[in-house]
């Protein structure tokens, strides 16, 4: 009997407790209601505007730097690319120039030595042969340079097409690469590796 009395008294207790409880909260909520002020409040939300895909884009780019190096890059709006295009075709171009005068001079050498005469620029320096063979050096380098140059400009071509489909890319944060570091419990040493995480 006197539990059932202890327990009653319990419950009673910790029931009065909680109708203190939500008259104090009440109380509270009715405070902050007061202390509302009447003007609104108003969050500004910066939206984001989705710049639609243009699927030709990418041809357009590599179209326009096949015309005109440097010019896929410009209708990209990547201007600083259009130096770096020029300065790898101008130095190709240099030394596609600069190899062919050195190949004419000692071509022109070698057949002033082979007709008879001994007045070119190299006599008494370089034999006969070495200006056979600096001949071919030249030769050589000069049709090096030409392919140089004209991978650089498909490399040209090449890139502004790239970088269209690049500037096309979902890059929102519901996609992304992070890497993350986790401590192996059972040799005591850590592990590195990249979680890809896409959020629906």
């Amino acid at each position: 009997m006197p539990n059932k009395f202890v327990i009653l008294a319990v419950f009673l207790f910790t029931f009065s407790l909680s109708m203190v409880a939500q008259d104090d909260k009440k109380k509270d909520e009715k405070k902050n209601e007061n202390n509302i002020p009447t003007e609104e409040l108003v969050v500004e939300v910066a939206s984001v505007t989705k710049v639609p895909i243009d699927p030709l884009s990418p041809a357009r780019a590599a179209f326009y730097s096949a015309v005109l190096p440097g010019l896929g890059h410009a209708y990209l709006k990547e201007y600083w690319k259009i130096p770096v295009v020029y300065a790898g075709l101008g130095a190709g171009i240099y030394f596609y120039v600069d190899n062919n005068n050195q190949y004419n001079r000692y071509r022109d050498a070698y057949k002033s030595r082979l007709a008879g005469f001994d007045t070119d620029e190299f006599y008494g320096t370089i034999s006969t042969d070495g200006l056979q063979d600096a001949q071919e050096q030249f030769g050589r380098n000069r049709e090096i340079s030409l392919l140089v140059t004209i991978g650089i400009y498909a490399l040209n071509i090449v890139w502004a097409n790239v970088d269209a489909h690049l500037a096309q890319f979902n890059v929102d944060d519901n996609l992304s690469l992070r890497p993350h570091y986790q401590m192996n419990e059972y040799d005591n040493t850590g592990d590195l590796g990249l979680t890809l995480n896409y959020k629906f």
